[in-house]
């Protein structure tokens, strides 16, 4: 079956025919391609068609797909079992990787997913402060648990949708949000709510409404805000940890939370997520203290041996230049063509993250990037999956580059995307 008859039959057993809204394109009003296999810097699909990738899994993909060391190591840890539910020393090997890497990770927790994280860094900080009440931001997604569906991004905001059915009013009292990139609205929240607010959750770079970088002095305003009124700061690094920088956002602003989540890159493409800070804090979670998780596959062997190896692959200064300079190399040529053809277009990029929106405006915040001329992105999506790019299929959505992408891939995809803009011009 092809792509299109293929999702019309998983439409009929899976809701939507997905299991992921994102997955659906309804945003680019388009039907998703079924991919077959991955390699490299390519993803094909069932048809044998190669696109050129930079969805890459939602981040996890930053060696290129497939890497062959990587799957060397899943296929001898499959020979040993594939999940116990009891400890491992594969999941030690990883965790001490993460804590000598990491500033700030004194004790790490791993769980299967980046919403398991976010839900318990949430449940600890309140647990640890006595306090209920949370703030998030506009935008920010931190997975799909109940009290982070507030004004979320990602999925929900490819939706149109800014919050959940079936997120009840009590639990939606206690997440206050602010707006990104604005220090007075978070201290006004913190005035309005003395005593009560437990921590503040935040993707250090926002990826789910596009790439949104965070303002000089942002990330330090809310570590001293945090300090200021007693509360916790957690930093969602499910999607910048090792990608923005080895040790993630923290490296990159030189900002250390109290808490982080991890997930993606740490999994080498396998399900994972963890959460972790400081030691004061983590010896809250059972069985030590008060607060509880638990999860039977968390800290799966597969997952624990496609993350280590992963990172050992990554750890080396020149990797990160590479993602960097052909990011740039990417965006640069993408705007020149913008300019070209007099379309409107703006960049962002934090090391091998990158987002773009079709305005001329700064965009640094939910409003702006709502503000985007959405049109010119699905037609542009449209034109470029047709001719062999894969890219996220919502203008809300952050791009990856990988080690895998080559001068070559990015020269054909820039060839695409002159095509593509004399269109819309």
């Amino acid at each position: 079956m092809n792509s299109q008859e293929l999702f019309q039959a998983s439409k009929q057993c899976i809701p939507g025919g997905v299991n992921s809204p994102v997955r659906a394109f309804n945003s680019v009003d388009s039907d998703p391609v079924f991919i077959a296999r991955a390699d490299k810097a390519y993803v094909y699909d069932v048809e044998g068609n190669q696109y050129v990738d930079f969805v890459g899994s939602w981040g996890p993909a930053i060696l290129g797909h497939n890497n062959p060391e990587v799957a060397s190591e899943i296929k001898k840890a499959i020979d040993n079992g594939l999940s116990f539910g009891a400890p491992t020393q594969i999941e030690l090997e990883l965790a001490n990787y993460l804590t000598n890497h990491i500033p700030n990770l004194e004790m790490v927790r791993m769980v299967s997913s980046g919403t398991e994280a976010t839900m318990s860094a949430i449940r600890l900080a309140r647990g640890f402060t006595s306090r209920e009440k949370i703030i998030k931001f506009a935008g920010c997604y931190h997975g799909h648990s109940d009290s982070l569906l507030v004004n979320a991004g990602s999925g929900a905001l490819t939706q149109g949708v800014p919050s959940s059915a079936g997120v009840t009013e009590g639990v939606a009292k206690d997440t206050l949000v602010a707006k990104y990139n604005n220090l007075n609205s978070v201290k006004e929240l913190f005035e309005a709510n003395k005593g009560q607010i437990a921590c503040v959750i935040v993707e250090p770079v926002a990826g789910n409404m596009n790439c949104v970088p965070p303002e000089e002095g942002f990330l330090q305003g809310l570590r001293e805000l945090c300090d200021q009124y007693g509360a916790v700061l957690i930093f969602d690094e499910v999607m910048t940890g090792f990608r923005v920088a080895f040790a993630g956002a923290q490296e990159v602003y030189k900002v250390n939370p109290d808490l982080i989540t991890l997930g993606k890159i740490i999994g080498g493409g396998m399900p994972v997520g963890a959460f972790g800070g400081k030691k004061e804090i983590m010896e809250k979670i059972a069985p030590l203290g008060p607060v509880y998780q638990a999860g039977t596959l968390s800290g799966n062997p597969l997952s624990m041996t496609a993350g280590l190896t992963t990172l050992k692959l990554l750890n080396k200064e020149e990797n990160y230049q590479q993602l960097k300079e052909s990011t740039e190399y990417l965006l640069t040529g993408l705007k020149d063509l913008a300019s070209k053809y007099n379309i409107p277009f703006y960049t962002t990029q934090v090391g091998g993250m990158f987002g773009f929106f079709f305005t001329d405006k700064e965009v640094v915040d939910l409003e702006m990037a709502m503000q985007a001329d959405l049109s010119k992105f699905k037609t542009f999506h449209k034109f470029m999956l047709n001719h062999g790019v894969y890219l996220a299929p919502s203008a809300f959505e952050a791009g990856f580059m990988s080690l895998a992408h080559t001068k070559a891939d990015l020269d054909f995809v820039l060839e695409v995307a002159e095509q593509a803009f004399a269109q819309l011009a």
